[in-house]
Formats: C-alpha cells, structure tokens, sequence
C-alpha cells in the first residue's frame, strides 16, 4: 500500500470517528471498503494504532455507545492532525484527477496568486523545530517597514490564511514573537541546540484566540447575532473551536464564542458587515460602533 493509500485510510478512518455518531468497527470497515479499500481487521487495528503512536490521536471504544470516538483528553493535537489529513486528503484528489485528465488545472481556481511565498524556509524551519536548533533570519516587518536581524529558538509552525508563521522564543530577549515565513530571508540553521522548555506550550497561547495576536488575558463570552443566510455560513464555517449555537430561527443565528479578544476578532466581526451584530460583551459593542463611525467619516 503506497503511502497516498495509507494517509487516505487515515483520512477516512478520522472523517468517521470525529463525530457524535460513536460508529462500529463494521461501520468504519463498511466505510473504508465504500472507498476501495478491502483490508483486514488487524489492518485497522493496526491504523488505530498508527494513528496513536504517529500522532498522538487516541481512537477509543464507548461501551455504552456500542463504538468509536476521538478521546480528546488522551489526545494531542487533535485539530492540527485533522487539518493536516484534510490538506493531503485535497492534494490526493487533485492528484488523481490530473492522472485522469491533464485539462483538470483548467477547471480549479486557487486562492490567490502567491500563497505560497516563502514556502522554501518551511522544510528547514520543521527540521529547527523539531530539533531544537536555533535559526537565525533577517524579517521584514509591515508595522515598522524595515528589516531586522533575529535569532529565534523555534517552537512551533503555524497556518492562517494561506500563509505560514514560525512562533519561538528570541534570544536576547526571552519573550515569545510571532514570524511570517513569507518575510523571511537568508535562512540558516546555526550549530547551536536549545532545550526546550516543557512548561511553555505555544499551541496553548493559540488555543483561546482567533489569529495570530495572543494574549494572557481573560478569556471572554462573546455573543454575536447573525442574518439567518449568514448563520448558515458561520455554523459550516465556525470562528472558533468554542462556538456554540445559542439561537436558530428565521429571525437570527446567534452564536457565542469563548476567546481572548484581539485585533483579529475585530476583523473577523467588520467583515460581516451588517449581517451581524455584537450582542456583548458591552465594550465590544462599543468598539464596533466607534470604528463604524470613524468609517463613515471617510465618506
């Protein structure tokens, strides 16, 4: 079985259990057969397996539910594994279709052009992370619209928006910066080894925010309103792991999430435009309107 077929088993394997549905092992070797894969039980017993030692995804049995699910507390990186099995899972698909027709590119359009800036440092930037190398870079700021000089020991790589960020610890200063891979340039990975610091866990200053920009503040309830066409979108497409579905009805989608309020919410909130509304907290609903109406002085 080729590594493709492998990673797809996973990927269908995961699609199944993720769920509230709590399916049979029948269910699940019913799914992967449906797909064309007509393998063993100890196969997938074996890809349970996998999935647990490769990367750190508990699939356990629920007694009472008579089947399968994800033990989130047994679990590591449960939404990263999940996004990555998405990405290669899409990759696949794309893949075989041009096996099929050479005349598939016509007929997909990508997000943007130059997504993929500065895709070159991610393999190095992994190899760092993963071995705790110090790197070393120079990274152009937006804020600042110049160029500096770091040396960083990374801890962590993260994706949004179509674009990759390195999240480590600079020396000399001991504080945690975030890094757009994008910007970077003359990449070198020194001779020098930190260790890392287990108390620091960076997915965690990620877990309560929406982006890039965190924070250890208080974690907040925010609760917005949305147009009922609207509220079809945000529940396929949630803001947040935290997001709840408060009200459903021909009126409004109201949700309510639980994050540490940043730049990045407020932007997400504005995009909507009119087909939301800030519920609370009060002082958002007050931010919103100042910045609606120094909008509106520009017109």
């Amino acid at each position: 079985m080729s590594q493709q077929g492998t990673i797809k088993r996973y990927y269908l394997i995961i699609e199944k259990v993720k769920g509230k549905t709590f399916p049979s092992f029948l269910e699940i070797k019913e799914c992967l057969s449906q797909e064309g894969f007509q393998i063993s039980d100890r196969t997938v017993q074996r890809d349970f397996e996998q999935i647990r030692l490769e990367f750190g995804v508990e699939i356990s049995y629920n007694r009472l539910k008579n089947g399968y699910y994800i033990d989130s507390e047994k679990s590591i990186n449960v939404e990263s594994f999940i996004r990555f099995l998405e990405l290669v899972n899409t990759a696949n698909i794309i893949t075989e279709s041009l096996h099929d027709s050479k005349k598939t590119l016509e007929y997909i359009s990508f997000d943007g052009e130059g997504g993929l800036v500065g895709i070159e440092n991610l393999k190095p930037l992994l190899k760092a992370v993963r071995e705790n190398i110090v790197v070393a870079f120079d990274h152009f700021s937006f804020q600042k619209n110049s160029t500096k000089h770091y040396q960083i020991q990374p801890y962590l790589l993260k994706e949004y928006q179509n674009r990759w960020y390195v999240f480590g610890i600079v020396e000399g200063l001991g504080d945690f910066r975030t890094f757009g891979i994008d910007r970077i340039e003359n990449l070198m990975l020194t001779a020098e080894k930190f260790v890392r610091d287990d108390g620091l866990n960076p997915l965690e200053k990620f877990k309560n925010t929406i982006g890039l920009v965190y924070s250890n503040s208080t974690i907040q309830r925010v609760v917005l309103s949305f147009t009922p066409q609207q509220g079809k979108y945000i529940q396929t497409l949630p803001l947040h792991t935290s997001q709840q579905v408060l009200i459903d009805n021909d009126k409004e989608t109201r949700i309510s999430i639980d994050v540490i309020p940043n730049y990045e919410l407020t932007q997400h909130i504005l995009k909507h435009g009119d087909r939301v509304k800030v519920i609370e907290p009060e002082w958002l609903v007050d931010e919103i309107k100042e910045i609606l109406h120094t909008n509106l002085k520009q017109y």
